[in-house]
C-alpha cells in the first residue's frame, strides 16, 4: 500500500466527524472521501443542502467530493483508511454490524473515551476483537474542538502510531493552512490521557457550577495534570512529555473552553442538574461521564492515587452532593 493512494473513510456522522471530513478535504492532496453516516435520511439531506443537516451547520462541502454511504460494510469494503469518530459509548453497536475482514485495513481512532463494560481503550479493543494488529492502529488527539476546526481557526494534533511511517503519511493527509500536526509512538498515553482529561473536565464544570473561580480553576488543573501523569506512568509507562499539547494541552482546552460538552455536562451538575437531566438536556454525549466509570474500575486493579477522579465518581455514581465533594475534594490540593 505505500506506493499507492490510500482511500480514507470517516465513520460517524457528529461534529467531530464533521470536523475531521473538513480537516481532510481542506488538504489539496485528498481529492475525494468516503463518509458513513448511520442514518440515510442525515446523508440525503447532506447532499441536498451541502452540510451536515444535524452538526457544525454553518459548514459546507463540495458534496461531489463525497462518497456517502449508510452501510458499513460498503464503505469498509472500498476504504484503505477508516477513521473512528463515533462515541466510545456506541462503537460496540457500530462493529456488531461489521462483517467485512478490517484486519488488513489502517484503522485510526478519533474517540477520546473507553469501550463501556471492556474496560479497554479504543486501540486494545480492536487489536483483541477486531484482529487488527497494533502497528495498524492510529489515534488522534490534541486540544482541538469541532467548532473551532469549523471556523478554521489554527489547531494543532498529535497522530499516536507504533509505526511512525504510517504516522507521518496519515498526519500529512490531515495537515492544512489551519491545521499543524505531529506524530508520536505513545499510543496507549495518549488514549488514556483523552479519556481522563474528559472526567477532569467535568469535575471543572463542576466547580464552575458551584461558583468556583479561576484561581481554584487553576490549582485544579495542575492537579488534574500530575494526576494524570501518576497514572499514566502506572499503566502506560515510556518516556513521555506530560506538558506536550497532546496531554497538558488537550487537559487545558477540554477544562476551559465554552465548546468542551464535558465541561458543560459537569456545569449543569454543579447547578443543582441530575446526571439523566444533564444528558437529556444535553442532547450529545459527554465521555467523560462513561470514562469516570471505566477508569474508577480500572484503577482498582493500579490503585493510583486518583482523588478527582474518585471525586467524580462520588458525585456521577454514588450521588454525593455536589458541593460536599468538592470540598472535600479542595483540603487534598495544594
Amino acid at each position: 500500500m505505500e506506493n499507492q493512494v490510500k482511500r480514507v473513510a470517516v465513520l460517524g456522522g457528529g461534529s467531530w466527524a464533521t470536523a475531521i471530513a473538513k480537516m481532510l478535504l481542506n488538504n489539496p492532496n485528498n481529492k475525494t472521501i468516503n463518509w458513513y453516516m448511520r442514518r440515510p435520511e442525515q446523508i440525503e439531506d447532506f447532499k441536498k443542502h451541502g452540510h451536515n443537516p444535524s452538526y457544525l451547520t454553518s459548514t459546507h462541502f463540495e458534496v461531489d467530493r463525497i462518497n456517502f454511504y449508510s452501510n458499513i460494510n460498503e464503505v469498509v469494503e472500498v476504504s484503505d483508511i477508516l477513521i473512528l469518530a463515533i462515541p466510545s459509548p456506541f462503537l460496540k453497536m457500530h462493529l456488531k454490524n461489521l462483517k467485512t475482514d478490517i484486519s488488513n485495513k489502517y484503522l485510526v481512532s478519533a474517540i477520546k473515551g473507553i469501550v463501556p463494560d471492556e474496560y479497554l481503550v479504543v486501540s486494545e479493543y480492536l487489536h483483541q476483537y477486531c484482529n487488527v494488529p497494533m502497528n495498524q492502529i492510529a489515534v488522534i488527539s490534541g486540544p482541538c474542538h469541532a467548532e473551532e476546526v469549523a471556523s478554521e481557526r489554527m489547531s494543532f494534533l498529535t497522530i499516536a502510531c507504533q509505526d511512525r511511517y504510517f504516522a507521518r503519511e496519515f498526519s500529512e493527509m490531515l495537515s492544512n493552512y489551519y491545521v499543524n500536526t505531529s506524530i508520536t509512538d505513545d499510543v496507549l498515553g495518549i488514549e488514556y490521557s483523552s479519556a481522563l482529561k474528559n472526567v477532569y473536565a467535568i469535575v471543572a464544570g463542576i466547580c464552575h457550577g458551584l461558583k468556583y473561580g479561576d484561581n481554584f480553576q487553576a490549582v485544579l488543573m495542575v492537579n488534574a495534570i500530575q494526576e494524570m501523569d501518576r497514572f499514566l506512568n502506572t499503566v502506560a509507562p515510556c518516556q513521555r512529555n506530560i506538558y506536550d499539547s497532546a496531554y497538558l494541552g488537550d487537559l487545558l482546552v477540554t477544562g476551559y473552553s465554552k465548546f468542551s460538552r464535558n465541561r458543560t455536562f459537569g456545569t449543569m451538575i454543579g447547578k443543582g442538574y441530575s446526571v439523566k437531566t444533564s444528558q437529556i438536556e444535553m442532547e450529545m454525549v459527554a465521555e467523560g461521564y462513561y470514562g469516570t466509570l471505566n477508569i474508577k474500575t480500572l484503577n482498582e486493579k493500579y490503585n493510583v492515587n486518583m482523588p478527582i477522579l474518585d471525586a467524580a465518581y462520588s458525585i456521577l455514581y454514588e450521588y454525593i452532593s455536589p458541593s460536599i465533594e468538592i470540598k472535600m475534594l479542595t483540603e487534598s490540593m495544594r
